[in-house]
């Protein structure tokens, strides 16, 4: 080969890479500034493809970008008080509650790799869903105050009306003490959550950049 059809060669070669990368920079963007931070498009779809593999569903981008907005403010306020990150045996356990939900490990690797998500993705993903929810239960946890008439109104119209309707017999109060007291203080913790984000990004300055009909 001639030392100018080596440099043809080299020139379309460069060409093709710099084509390449144009492309790989095109398929990321920007959807969102929150403060002096952004957030790209390729984290909502991550989390779009995670919520999938988790609930079968998915929400429109619009809503995923919201949430990783929401995730922003949490880990925002966490970071700032240094809350502790979750161990390697949170995230494992995590895992493990997420492949119990599927009958079998091949199904689970299955939908994954069909969803076009990478071990990394789904232990990102777990990692900061563990994160989140530790510092918001951490954060009102102790607000929470629970009654014992809800805890029996929870009872009747919760467990005995589900044990009805299935033609079972209810468990006794005090053997769902426990749980539905757990519940309803998650419950009210999602409350305060809720009220608090809403606040939140009020005070804080977002521009959403997302375009619905561009995938």
């Amino acid at each position: 080969m001639t030392l100018r059809h080596r440099s043809t060669v080299t020139v379309v070669f460069l060409l093709a890479t710099a084509v390449s990368l144009t492309a790989q920079v095109l398929l990321d963007r920007i959807v969102a500034r929150v403060e002096g931070d952004v957030i790209l498009f390729s984290e909502v779809r991550t989390l779009s493809r995670y919520q999938d593999l988790v609930d079968g569903k998915k929400e429109p981008d619009s809503q995923i970008l919201d949430r990783l907005v929401d995730q922003w403010i949490v880990r925002n306020e966490a970071e700032t008080a240094r809350f502790p990150h979750p161990t390697e045996v949170e995230v494992a356990r995590g895992l493990e509650r997420l492949l119990a939900a599927f009958d079998s490990l091949d199904e689970y690797q299955s939908r994954k790799k069909a969803l076009g998500l990478s071990d990394t993705d789904v232990q990102k993903m777990i990692t900061d869903q563990v994160y989140l929810s530790r510092y918001l239960d951490s954060r009102f946890r102790p607000a929470v105050q629970i009654t014992p008439s809800q805890i029996e109104d929870f009872y009747q119209q919760g467990v005995v009306a589900r044990a009805k309707a299935r033609r079972q017999q209810p468990p006794t109060l005090e053997a769902s003490r426990e749980y539905i007291q757990e519940a309803l203080i998650q419950r009210g913790i999602n409350d305060q959550a809720d009220r608090w984000l809403q606040e939140s990004r009020a005070r804080i300055h977002v521009e959403k950049f997302l375009d619905e009909g561009a995938k």
